[in-house]
């Protein structure tokens, strides 16, 4: 399910920050069109890394700078983002990093499959920006 995202009047410079000490945002997600979205959203108040695949995800949690937060397509061909979540739970190197779940379902069994797995919250697609924002903030303080 691709995403759209319609900029408001003067939204690309609210919250922005020194690149320095931006916290670092990891988006995975297997339709470029989506981390294109969700990376412009994202770019005026975080450092985005974006990737692919559950594979790359788990490569750039391994990073030497790991990311502070991850938002995670739950469809994912070849390892879905609840084998990522899992994944990154299991590590004591990346347990701590908050997982959000973006996905185009609303089912309340695939939340509780996600919460119990250690998300720390789901949006839907599409995002809204303030949404996403708002919940980054909250995680992050």
């Amino acid at each position: 399910m691709a995403l759209t995202y319609q900029p408001r009047l003067g939204e690309e410079t609210k919250n922005m920050t020194d690149p320095l000490t931006k916290k670092i945002v990891l988006v995975v997600d297997d339709a470029p069109a989506n981390l294109a979205v969700l990376s412009e959203i994202l770019k005026p108040a975080y450092q985005v890394r974006a990737a692919k695949n559950g594979a790359l995800a788990l490569k750039i949690a391994h990073a030497p700078t790991p990311p502070d937060v991850v938002l995670l397509d739950v469809e994912m061909p070849e390892m879905d983002g609840y084998e990522v979540c899992e994944k990154l739970k299991a590590d004591q190197g990346t347990r701590d990093i908050p997982v959000v779940f973006v996905t185009g379902h609303a089912d309340p069994e695939q939340q509780q499959k996600g919460l119990a797995l250690g998300a720390a919250g789901y949006l839907t697609k599409p995002v809204e920006p303030a949404q996403v924002l708002e919940k980054l903030a909250a995680l992050l303080g």
